[in-house]
Parts: C-alpha cells; sequence; structure tokens
C-alpha cells in the first residue's frame, strides 16, 4: 500500500516530530509510514485522514500485488 503523506503534511508545513507528536505516536512511526515500510493500524489511519480533512482513500492507495505483475 502507497500513500500520500508526506505530501499532505508538508502541504501542512508539519514537520514528521510535530505531526507524531499530535497523533501520539514516535517519529519513527511517520518515517516508516512515509516510506510505506509501515502499513497504520485503522484507527491511526483513520486519525491521519481527519487531521488532513482527506478520505482514507485520497491518502492510502491500495494496490493489489496481483495488479503489479
Amino acid at each position: 500500500m502507497e500513500n500520500r503523506l508526506a505530501e499532505f503534511r508538508k502541504k501542512r508545513s508539519l514537520s514528521q516530530d510535530r505531526l507524531a507528536e499530535m497523533l501520539g505516536v514516535s517519529r519513527q512511526t511517520i518515517i516508516s509510514i512515509e516510506k510505506n515500510r509501515y502499513s497504520p493500524s485503522l484507527p491511526l489511519a483513520f486519525q491521519l485522514a481527519r487531521l488532513f480533512e482527506v478520505t482514507i482513500e485520497d491518502l492510502f492507495i491500495y494496490t493489489d500485488e496481483e495488479e503489479q505483475d
């Protein structure tokens, strides 16, 4: 699953540290999500979508692995 977290974060002029603080997670969590190394829990995905006032689908792009072949 890919995401547009870095794009939305930068539009709001938020640092990774500040975003992590606002969500109650570590900066490393934000870095890992942005680099597509970690998919957030559903509650965290909802928190992010609400924070940026977008839908989860706008923020996270699901790709079926079979489609990539």
